[in-house]
């Protein structure tokens, strides 16, 4: 369980709040528009109205006491990075921020956030390489490099197990699990044999997929 910070109760802080606490984690909300609060109340029951840019009020929460610290606030860049500079500067242990273009999400790591959600850029490519891509079901970034996808089989590798078609060494990707009838598998063996009513949760770079499913 992890004691949070959360900074706004937008659509997205709302969200994200609940998700929070669904999880058993303990949520303090802060938001200065009694309407968005008394929407969220219902999710997010521990809510104060006050406005997170004033220093002194700030600093009575004690900010150094919690595990996270969240920056929801989405429609005002100039109140997001004052805030994120203050928390910074009050000793906030992990600082989470949002942006809405790619030059606030520069600008808040640079004065302090450690995490930018950039989530309309983040949910675009996701549905890009989800619906774009052939045979690619879903798709998670880990790092700029590496995602995890979940794809067909090709039909060159049913029947065949695992190590027989060599798929580490040869295509450069990692099998984490296969999925069948809804339910996932995970660490299938080396001599799992693939077949064409499965899919694969795989962990690969994006060149080795695209090479995969072209």
């Amino acid at each position: 369980m992890k004691s949070i910070l959360l900074i706004g109760l937008g659509r997205f802080g709302r969200h994200l709040g609940q998700k929070f606490i669904e999880e058993g984690n303990e949520v303090l909300a802060i938001e200065s528009n009694e309407m968005l609060a008394d929407r969220a109340i219902d999710v997010v029951p521990n809510i104060q109205i006050g406005d997170a840019t004033d220093e002194h009020y700030m600093e009575s929460l004690g900010i150094r006491n919690f595990d996270l610290c969240i920056v929801a606030i989405g429609d005002n860049f100039q109140n997001s990075m004052e805030i994120t500079v203050l928390l910074k500067d009050l000793g906030a242990r992990y600082i989470i921020a949002r942006a809405s273009s790619d030059v606030h999400e520069k600008l808040l790591l640079r004065n302090g956030a450690d995490y930018v959600v950039y989530a309309e850029k983040e949910m675009a490519e996701r549905l890009a390489v989800k619906f774009g891509a052939k045979n690619i079901f879903d798709y998670i970034e880990l790092t700029r490099e590496f995602a995890i996808y979940e794809i067909a089989v090709p039909s060159y590798w049913c029947g065949k197990s695992i190590v027989e078609n060599s798929i580490r060494n040869k295509y450069h990707i990692s099998i984490l699990a296969t999925k069948k009838g809804g339910r996932i598998y995970p660490l299938p063996t080396p001599d799992h044999v693939l077949t064409s009513d499965e899919t694969l949760m795989v962990m690969a770079g994006a060149d080795a997929i695209k090479k995969l499913t072209r």
